[in-house]
C-alpha cells in the first residue's frame, strides 16, 4: 500500500494547538500507482520471456513425441497437456498468493514472512503429489473411454512418471516463484505484473523435462512393478509431513481442507485438452500442433493469470470477503466496462490485449527460424492462428472478471480459486481454437492454389 496524499490540519487557540487532524490516502491502484505505460513496460519483459520459455516447450514436445516411451505409452501425451496445466495452476496460485500478501503487507513481518513461505512450499508440495497421481489416473481413464486399450505396465511408468515429476517440478518452481516475489517487492516492482509470466516461462519447459527424463529412465525397468509403486508409496508418505508443516498458516489450513475441488475440475478441464490434443498430433493435416498447444494454451494462462492476480489484489487491498465494491457488484459485467473503461482493472485489461498479437507474431517468427519448412507458416494460417490466440484471451479475461467476483462473494480467495478453473479452460479453449484454426486452414489452402498463400520467410524484408 502507498500513501498518494496526505492532508494535516492544526487548530489552535491562541498560541496552544487545541485539535490535530490528519487524513491519508492511499493508492487506489493497489501496491502504487500505476498507468497503462507503466503497467505494460513491467509485463513486457516477463511476458517475452515466458513466451519463449513457452516456445521451447512446444519445441520439446514436438522432439519428444518421437522418442520411443512417448510412441510406445501414448498415455503421456494425454497426460501432458494436464500434468503441465495443473503444475502451472499450482506455481501460478503460488505465485498469486505471495503477490497478494507483498502488496497487502502481509509478509512485511520477518516471523509472518517465515510462516507464509514454508507453508506456501509445503501446501504445493501436498497438491503436486496427489494431483500428479490424478492426472495420470485421468488420463488412463480417457484412453479407456475413448476405446484404447492401456496395457498394465503402461500404467505403472505413466503413475510414477507422473508423480516424480510434479514433486521435482513443484520444489523447484516454487522456491524460484518465492524468490521472484521477494525480490520485485525490494525494488519495487509489482509482483502481480511479473510473478505467474515467470512461473509460465520456467514452469511448462521445466515439467516436460522432467516428464521426458523421468519416463525415459523408468521405461527402462518396464517390467519392475514394485519399483513404480515404491516410488508412488515414498512420495505419498511424505504427506503427513508436509500437511504438519502447511498448518503454521491458517489461510493455508483452509485451502488444505476445501482448495482441492477447482484444481480436480481444472485437471478434468486440461484432460479434455489432452484428449483433443492426443487425438490430433498425429495426424497429417496438423503438423506443427505439437509446437503451437504450449505456446497458445500457455500465453493465454498466463496473460488471464496475471489479470485475474491483479484483480484479487485490488479486491484484498479495497474490500472485505464476501463483500464486492460498489462498482463490482453484477456478476454479469458490460464487456465495455471490463475493456473500455477508465477503472485500472480495465487498463490492464488492454494492456494484456494489445500484447496478445505482438507477442504471438514474435514467437512464431521465432518458431519458424527453428523449425524452418518443418512448420506449417504461410499467410493463411497465420491469420486463422491469432484469431484464435486473441479470442481465447478475450474470453478468458471476461471469465476472469466473472469468475473472481462470484469467488470473492462466496468469502473465498480468489488466488487459490479462481486461477485454476481459469487455466483450465484456457487449457481447453487454446487447444481446440488451435485445432479449428488447422482443419480451417487445410479446407481453405484446399480451395486455393499453393501459389496464392505468402509462405512466411525468415529475416529482413
Amino acid at each position: 500500500m502507498v500513501i498518494t496524499q496526505m492532508n494535516m490540519k492544526f487548530c489552535f487557540r491562541g498560541t496552544k494547538l487545541r485539535a490535530f487532524s490528519c487524513e491519508m490516502i492511499r493508492s487506489a491502484n493497489g501496491f502504487f500507482p500505476e498507468t497503462f505505460y507503466s503497467i505494460f513496460s513491467q509485463v513486457l519483459c516477463p511476458f517475452l520471456l515466458s513466451g519463449i520459455g513457452m516456445v521451447l516447450a512446444g519445441l520439446v514436445t514436438s522432439e519428444v513425441q518421437h522418442w520411443n516411451v512417448f510412441v510406445d505409452i501414448k498415455e503421456l501425451l494425454t497426460l501432458v497437456p494436464s500434468l503441465v496445466g495443473l503444475k502451472g495452476n499450482l506455481e501460478m496460485t503460488l505465485a498469486c498468493r505471495l503477490s497478494t500478501a507483498a502488496n497487502t503487507g502481509i509478509i512485511n513481518d520477518t516471523q509472518q514472512k517465515q510462516k507464509m513461505i514454508s507453508s506456501n512450499l509445503a501446501l504445493i508440495q501436498v497438491q503436486a503429489t496427489v494431483v500428479g497421481l490424478l492426472a495420470a489416473v485421468v488420463a488412463i481413464l480417457l484412453e479407456f473411454i475413448s476405446g484404447q486399450k492401456v496395457e498394465l505396465s503402461h500404467i505403472g511408468v505413466l503413475c510414477a512418471s507422473s508423480v516424480l515429476t510434479a514433486f521435482m517440478a513443484a520444489l523447484f518452481l516454487g522456491i524460484v516463484m518465492i524468490c521472484v516475489v521477494l525480490g520485485a517487492q525490494k525494488i519495487r516492482i509489482n509482483p502481480d505484473n511479473i510473478a505467474t509470466p515467470i512461473a509460465a516461462m520456467l514452469g511448462d519447459v521445466v515439467s516436460l523435462c522432467i516428464l521426458a527424463g523421468t519416463s525415459t529412465i523408468l521405461y527402462r525397468y518396464i517390467d519392475k512393478y514394485y519399483l513404480f509403486l515404491g516410488i508412488c508409496f515414498f512420495f505419498f508418505s511424505l504427506i503427513p509431513l508436509w500437511i504438519f508443516i502447511a498448518k503454521q498458516s491458517p489461510s493455508i489450513t483452509e485451502i488444505l481442507k476445501t482448495g482441492w475441488f477447482p484444481i480436480i475440475i481444472a485437471m478434468l478441464i486440461s484432460s479434455l485438452g489432452g484428449l483433443i490434443f492426443n487425438k490430433t498430433i498425429t495426424q497429417k493435416k496438423m503438423i506443427g500442433m505439437a509446437v503451437f498447444t504450449p505456446l497458445v494454451n500457455g500465453v493465454g494462462g498466463n496473460l488471464v493469470s496475471i489479470q485475474a492476480s491483479r484483480i484479487s489484489t485490488y479486491l484484498h487491498s479495497w474490500s472485505s470477503p464476501g463483500v464486492l465494491p460498489h462498482n463490482m457488484r453484477s456478476f454479469f459485467p458490460n464487456p465495455c466496462h471490463i475493456f473500455c473503461s477508465s477503472d485500472i482493472n480495465s487498463v490492464s485489461s488492454r494492456v494484456l490485449l494489445f500484447l496478445v498479437i505482438p507477442g504471438h507474431l514474435v514467437f512464431l517468427y521465432i518458431i519458424y527460424l527453428i523449425e524452418g519448412e518443418d512448420i506449417k507458416m504461410h499467410s493463411l494460417f497465420v491469420v486463422f492462428y491469432l484469431v484464435a490466440a486473441l479470442s481465447q484471451v478475450v474470453i478468458l479475461l471476461y471469465l476472469a472478471e466473472m469468475l473472481v467476483r462470484v469467488v470473492w462473494r462466496q468469502s473465498q480467495d480468489p488466488d487459490s480459486y479462481s486461477i485454476p478453473y481459469l487455466t483450465g479452460m484456457g487449457d481447453l479453449l487454446g487447444t481446440s481454437f488451435l485445432s479449428l484454426c488447422f482443419l480451417f486452414d487445410s479446407f481453405f489452402s484446399d480451395k486455393m492454389p499453393m501459389k496464392n498463400l505468402n509462405v512466411v520467410e525468415p529475416g529482413l524484408p
